[in-house]
Formats: structure tokens, sequence, C-alpha cells
């Protein structure tokens, strides 16, 4: 198995499909600017510098007990209070593993990587 597939209840999955599902997942709830940081700074560090913020580093992935254990990096908009968008954006992901994965997440992790402001 390679490092880029994760094995868990009996089946193999590649962990840019559970970004995937995560990212999606995520980005629906309100208040959440983009995953993985500020698209704007992720757009502005590939630009003067040859990294780029890959999907991968934005949602990090591992089998735990038979579960996923995931850490989701997030850019947020200025106004949401932080716990109730970590909670609501848990509550999302554990949701979309379990529907779509058919496992359930041992914890998901939040990252409030960076802040979004409204412009004036």
């Amino acid at each position: 198995m390679a490092e880029s597939e994760l094995s868990v209840s009996g089946i193999g999955i590649s962990k840019s499909v559970v970004s995937t599902i995560v990212t999606i997942a995520a980005k629906r709830v309100e208040g959440v600017a983009s995953v993985g940081g500020n698209d704007i700074a992720s757009s502005l560090i590939s630009v003067f510098t040859s990294r780029t913020v890959s999907p991968e580093v934005a949602v990090e992935s591992f089998v735990e007990n038979d579960a996923l254990h995931v850490t989701v990096h997030l850019a947020v908009f200025y106004g949401y209070p932080f716990t109730k968008l970590a909670a609501d954006v848990r509550a999302a992901v554990a949701e979309a593993v379990r529907e779509q994965i058919g496992v359930e997440a041992s914890a998901v992790d939040i990252c409030i990587d960076s802040l979004v402001f409204p412009k004036e």
C-alpha cells in the first residue's frame, strides 16, 4: 500500500479522495473562506516561489482504530465565532466521511490558519 493510500474497513482509499470529500464538506459551512488557508495568499506563494499549497496539505488523514482521523486547515471569514465554526465544520466533515466513505471519523481536528476580512 502506497503512502498516499489509506486502508480502512477492508478498502483502500486514496488520501486525495479523502481530501476532496473533506474539502467539499468544509467549504459548504458558512464562514469558511477556503480550505487550506487563504486562496489569495496561496496564489501569491505560488507566484513568488515554486511552492504550491496542495489539497493534501490542507487536509491530513490517517487511520485510527478502523476509523479516519482528519485534520482540516481553514481560512475563515472575520465575524464568525471560531468555536461554533469549528463545531459546524467537524459535524459536516464527520457526516461526509460517514456517508461517502462508509466509516466513522475518530476525530476531526480544525486548524484556523488565516482570517479573511470583508472588503470595506
